[in-house]
C-alpha cells in the first residue's frame, strides 16, 4: 500500500502540505482532488520521488515501480509503435539480452520473465493503446518528430500506459486528449491492474474511473469512498454536521461563561465556577470550515434576435485551397446548444472557426443575421493575452466607450474583485486567464457562443460554475470539448464531424461510446459484443433513444414561438419602463414650474406620463400571458 504519514511540504512561506496522512491501499483508482494551486501536482511529485519532503515520510513497497506523466514529449526518428515498446525498459533489456544469452539457466530466467511480462502479446498492446488515444495504424508508422506537440504528448501517456507501473501517478492526463480518447482512457483506467492516483478535473473521469477521492484542502488530505458525486454528497454532509456540532459547542460554551460571570466571586457557587472553568479551558473550539470563495460565471442577457441565426447553402471549408468539410447544409436557431463530435483533426476547429467568421467558406455560401454577435472562446486564447497589461485594461481596450463602473461590472460578472481586475494578466492562474477569456468575449452580449475547449484550466468548481451559466444564458451554443459531464448537462443535440461532412448523431453519449468502442473492435479484428441491454437489443435501445431526442427536439421547437413571444413582451414593458422613468426624471424637475415656464409642456408631460401607466399595464398583462403559456406548454 501507499502510506503518507505527517508530510510537510513548503514552497518560500507557502505551505502545501502540513502534516498530512493518507493511505492508499494496493489496487486501489483514487482520485485527488482539490483546487487549483492547493498542491496536487507537487503532491504527485513527492510520491514519485521527484523533489523531497521537509517533514513526514512516504511508505512504498520495495519492489513497486512508480510512473508518472510528465510534460517532456518524446521526438526523434522513432515510429511511434517502436517509442511506445521501448517504455518498457526491462521488457527491452530482456528481448536484447535473450538474443546473446548463451548461459541455459539464463536463458531460462530470461523467457520465464518475459512470459511473465506477456512479451509475445507486447506489440498488440502497444497497438491498442495507440488506436485507443488516436492513432490509426498507419500513423503508428509514423516517427514522432512528425507530430505536434500536443499529438506526442498522447504518445507520452502511451508509453507511460504500456510500461504498466504498479503505481500509476497521473497529472491531468486528458488535457491533450479530445472527447473521443478522453472515453476510451475512462474505459482503459477501470480495469488497470495496479494503482492510480488520478489527479482531474473531468467530473465524469473521476465518478466512471476511480473508486475513491483524495481531498487536498487547507494542507490537509481526506479519504472518500465513492466517485466525485459521491465526494461532493458526503463532504456536504460533513460540513452541515460540522456547522451543527460548532453551533452547540458555541452554545454550550456561551452558557459555561455566563455562569462563571455570575457566580465566579459568589463564595456558595465559587467551587462551580471554578470546576467550569477547568472545564471550558478543556473545551477544543470546532473549527469553522474555511471554504474557499465561489467561483463566478455570468454571460450577459443578449439582445433578441429572430431564428436562423446561421445558415450554410452547400459551403465548403478548409485550408490553402483545400476543404477538410464539404457539401454543409447547417441551421443555427437561437435555441440551440449543439455539442460537436469527433476526432481531433477531423474539423470540429475548423466550423467554430467559419461561424465566428476567422475562415471564408472555399464554395457555397453561409448566410448570418444581419445583427448577429458571436462569442469565440478558442483553445489557445489565454497565451495569446497581453502579459504585461491588467483585466480591467484589456476589457477597457474591448470596451472603449463603456464607463469605469461598466467595465468592472463585466469582470465582475466572471469573478474579478477590483484586486484581481488590476493584476497584470501574467500572473493570473490559468484559471483565471479562461474566465477573463470568458468575460472579454461576451462584454458585447453575443447571441451565440462559441466554446472551442472552454474546460481546459478550468477546476471541477469552475466547470460547473460554466455549466450553470451556459444554461442560464439565452442565446445559441455550440461546443467542442473533451468533457463529458460539461456535453452531457448542456447540450441537446449532437453533430457528429466525420469524414468531411457534419451530420446528427440521434444518440446520447452512451450510444457514441458503443459507437467507437465498435469502431476499435473493428479496427482489431473482433466481432462487436452482441449483449442485450435491459431486456433488449442494443439496436431497440438505439430506436428508443432516437426517437426520445425527435420529440425532445419536436418539443423544443413549438416552444419557440411561445419564447419569442414572451421575450418581444419582456422587451416591450422594459422600453416602456425606461421611457417612464424619464419622464418620471423631467417630472421631478422643480424648474419646470418656475414662473415663466412652459406650463403647455407641463401637461403634455403629464398626460405622456398617465397613458404610460396605461401602457404599462396593458404590456405587462401581456407579457405575464406570455409566460403563463410557455410554463403551460413546458409542463
Amino acid at each position: 500500500m501507499l502510506r503518507l504519514d505527517k508530510i510537510t511540504y513548503r514552497v518560500g512561506a507557502r505551505v502545501l502540505l502540513d502534516g498530512a496522512d493518507a493511505t492508499i491501499n494496493t489496487g486501489h483508482r483514487v482520485g485527488l482532488v482539490g483546487r487549483n494551486g492547493t498542491g496536487k501536482t507537487t503532491l504527485l511529485r513527492l510520491i514519485s520521488g521527484d523533489i523531497d519532503l521537509d517533514g513526514g515520510h512516504i511508505h512504498l513497497p520495495t519492489r513497486w515501480k512508480v510512473g508518472l506523466t510528465h510534460q517532456e514529449a518524446p521526438s526523434g526518428s522513432q515510429s511511434l509503435l517502436e517509442t511506445v515498446l521501448s517504455a518498457d525498459k526491462e521488457l527491452v533489456a530482456l528481448e536484447n539480452e535473450a538474443l546473446s544469452a548463451t548461459d541455459p539457466d539464463r536463458i531460462g530466467e530470461i523467457h520465464a520473465r518475459l512470459s511473465d511480462k506477456q512479451a509475445h502479446s507486447a506489440h498488440s498492446r502497444a497497438a491498442r493503446i495507440l488506436v485507443g488515444l488516436g492513432f490509426d495504424n498507419d500513423a503508428q508508422g509514423r516517427s514522432c518528430s512528425e507530430f505536434s506537440g500536443g499529438w506526442r504528448m498522447r504518445v507520452a501517456l502511451a508509453s507511460l500506459l504500456f510500461s504498466e507501473p504498479d503505481l500509476l501517478l497521473l497529472d491531468e492526463p486528458t488535457n491533450h486528449l479530445d472527447l473521443e480518447a478522453t472515453l476510451w482512457l475512462e474505459g482503459y483506467l477501470k480495469t488497470y491492474p495496479g494503482t492510480i492516483v488520478l489527479v482531474s478535473h473531468d467530473r465524469e473521469l473521476l465518478n466512471r474511473a476511480v473508486s475513491e477521492i483524495l481531498h487536498l484542502e487547507h494542507s490537509k488530505l481526506t479519504l472518500y469512498q465513492g466517485g466525485y458525486d459521491q465526494f461532493e454528497k458526503t463532504r456536504r454532509e460533513r460540513l452541515q454536521l460540522n456547522a451543527k456540532q460548532r453551533a452547540r459547542r458555541e452554545a454550550q460554551t456561551a452558557h459555561i461563561r455566563q455562569f462563571i460571570e455570575r457566580f465566579r466571586y459568589k463564595a456558595s457557587k465559587a467551587k462551580q465556577a471554578q470546576s467550569r472553568i477547568k472545564m471550558l479551558s478543556k473545551m477544543e473550539p470546532i473549527p469553522e470550515d474555511r471554504d474557499e470563495a465561489s467561483i463566478s460565471f455570468n454571460f450577459p442577457e443578449p439582445a433578441f434576435l429572430a431564428s436562423p441565426l446561421v445558415t450554410t447553402d452547400d459551403a465548403s471549408i478548409g485550408y490553402d485551397d483545400k476543404a477538410v468539410l464539404s457539401n454543409l447544409e447547417l441551421r443555427i436557431d437561437s435555441e440551440d446548444r449543439i455539442a460537436l463530435l469527433g476526432a481531433n483533426g477531423n474539423g470540429k476547429s475548423t466550423l467554430i472557426k467559419l461561424l465566428a467568421g476567422k475562415l471564408q467558406p472555399l464554395a457555397g455560401k453561409i448566410n448570418k443575421s444581419k445583427r448577429l454577435r458571436v462569442g469565440y472562446f478558442a483553445q489557445h486564447q489565454a497565451e495569446e493575452l497581453d502579459a504585461s497589461a491588467t483585466p480591467y485594461i484589456l476589457m477597457e481596450r474591448a470596451r472603449p466607450r463603456d464607463s469605469e463602473p461598466q467595465v468592472r461590472a463585466q469582470l465582475g460578472r466572471f469573478g474579478f474583485s477590483q484586486e484581481r481586475a488590476e493584476t497584470n494578466v501574467g500572473d493570473l492562474s490559468g484559471g483565471e486567464k479562461a474566465r477573463l477569456n470568458f468575460a472579454l468575449i461576451s462584454a458585447d452580449k453575443p447571441n451565440i457562443l462559441l466554446l472551442d475547449e472552454p474546460t481546459n484550466h478550468l477546476d471541477v468548481d469552475s466547470r460547473q460554475a460554466l455549466v450553470h451559466s451556459i444554461n442560464a444564458f439565452e442565446g445559441a451554443v455550440i461546443i467542442v470539448s473533451h468533457d463529458p459531464h460539461l456535453i452531457e448537462t448542456t447540450a441537446d443535440q449532437f453533430w457528429l464531424v466525420e469524414d468531411g461532412k457534419i451530420e446528427p448523431f440521434d444518440g446520447d453519449l452512451d450510444d457514441y461510446r458503443s459507437r467507437l468502442l465498435g469502431k476499435r473492435q473493428s479496427l482489431r479484428g473482433e466481432k462487436p459484443n452482441k449483449e442485450k441491454e435491459n431486456g433488449k437489443n442494443q439496436s431497440t435501445v438505439m430506436v428508443d433513444k432516437k426517437e426520445a431526442r425527435r420529440q425532445a427536439a419536436a418539443a423544443r421547437e413549438a416552444l419557440v414561438p411561445l419564447k419569442k413571444e414572451a421575450q418581444q413582451a419582456e422587451a416591450w414593458v422594459k422600453r416602456l419602463e425606461r421611457k417612464k422613468a424619464e419622464i418620471t426624471k423631467e417630472l421631478a424637475n422643480p424648474d419646470i414650474y418656475l414662473e415663466g415656464a412652459d406650463k403647455e409642456h407641463v401637461i403634455e408631460l403629464q398626460m405622456r406620463a398617465a397613458k404610460m401607466e396605461r401602457d404599462m399595464e396593458e404590456a405587462e398583462r401581456a407579457w405575464l400571458e406570455a409566460l403563463d403559456a410557455l410554463e403551460k406548454a413546458s409542463n
